[in-house]
């Protein structure tokens, strides 16, 4: 049988959510952003919880394989801690909680201080669940290993009477592959490129900075196919992982077919200049822009954006002159377009973006708003 994996990205707002479906069954949920006005019909947003437990009932599960939080802002993990089975205390289990088999954080979430009056926000409770999975040595990864989180975790492993080194598999360093999925097995592996041990030393944690970021390499009948999943990276953390990556002579994990931009396109993911009418990317993020291949995507997780007199002059993202940026090197490359999340079919009833990866290429399934689906066909297969 064909190899078909498949890649959602779910029409959230300017929040992100993703799943990775693999030929073989296994799902991969990139962050969680359920707003409750989504429950609203009238709105354009996907309501996340239902579209998810629909997903998962169809295919008799009632958990994903990993869950990974890039980082702990809320439109990368709202909702999470009602929809997901929280294993660190008994009410935020059963009551038809999705469960979560591996969670997957950066050590910046688990190191995060709270106030008094924050200890209800979602982000304690994933921090809490993140260092109770952590204590109990099981179904979690931690990506970075700063002294910070380290001196912590020895002391808490010291008073249960356990090696300091006890929790030593549990952690991934940037620049390595994540254990657990096999290219040749499962056709997908995990490359981490972020985040750095810097990124959280002084005390001074920058989420953005210090979130997760992968290149998803898939196999599908003999051909490698490359996915680049970003958090809310700034240009000056691409250029970090972009000379890291090519000191340590990774530079073929720099190539994308699909790319699933940082920040829903701000240009702080570019440049700290906008521009007038497109941002120029700095010398090192333009040049990961060219590692674009042949009919390669580029998603954004945002809004629709619209080129319109008024888009030019917004402060949030997602910014239009970043758009025209991305736009432009797509075509440099060969690609074939740039999707918003919240525009496709349209922007009154946005659907999920759908790609399929096959030994013929990633293929995205367009919705339309009457009738079968299109579908975008990539060229004939290239050598693996």
């Amino acid at each position: 049988m064909a190899d078909i994996h498949k890649i959602v990205c779910y029409p959230v707002g300017n929040g992100d959510s993703t799943q990775v479906i693999l030929s073989n069954g296994r799902r991969i949920l990139f962050d969680f952003c359920h707003r409750e006005k989504a429950e609203d019909s009238s709105t354009p947003e996907v309501d996340l919880n239902a579209r998810l437990k629909e997903e998962l009932k169809k295919v008799e599960r009632d958990y994903f394989d990993v869950v990974a939080f890039t980082h702990a802002d809320l439109d990368h993990i709202q909702g999470s801690t009602q929809f997901f089975e929280l294993q660190h205390a008994e009410k935020y289990c059963g009551e038809g909680r999705i469960k979560i088999r591996e969670l997957w954080v950066p050590a910046a979430m688990l190191l995060e201080e709270a106030e008094k009056d924050e200890q209800q926000e979602e982000f304690v409770l994933l921090r809490q669940e993140a260092r109770h999975r952590l204590l109990e040595g099981k179904d979690i990864r931690i990506f970075s290993r700063p002294k910070a989180l380290i001196d912590w975790l020895e002391e808490k492993l010291k008073d249960r009477g356990e090696p300091v080194n006890a929790r030593n598999h549990l952690f991934i360093d940037a620049g390595t592959i994540v254990p657990g999925f096999l290219l040749g097995r499962d056709g997908v592996e995990f490359f981490c490129h972020s985040p750095f041990m810097k990124h959280c030393e002084g005390g001074d944690i920058i989420r953005n900075s210090a979130a997760l970021v992968f290149n998803v390499r898939f196999r599908a009948d003999g051909a490698n196919y490359d996915y680049l999943h970003v958090g809310d990276a700034e240009w000056q953390d691409l250029e970090d992982i972009i000379n890291t990556t090519r000191y340590h002579k990774n530079d073929d994990r720099l190539a994308w077919d699909l790319y699933n931009i940082p920040h829903h396109c701000s240009y702080l993911a570019l440049s700290d200049d906008k521009g007038e009418t497109a941002t120029e990317p700095k010398p090192l993020v333009k040049d990961l822009l060219q590692q674009g291949r042949a009919d390669a995507y580029i998603v954004s997780s945002s809004k629709p954006i619209p080129d319109v007199k008024e888009s030019y002059a917004e402060v949030q993202p997602p910014h239009i002159q970043a758009r025209k940026a991305y736009e432009r090197y797509l075509r440099e490359v060969g690609g074939r377009k740039f999707l918003v999340t919240m525009e496709e079919p349209n922007a009154n009833k946005p659907e999920p973006i759908i790609f399929e990866i096959t030994g013929a290429g990633i293929t995205w399934k367009r919705s339309v708003s009457i009738g079968a689906p299109a579908i975008v066909q990539s060229r004939p297969p290239r050598a693996g």
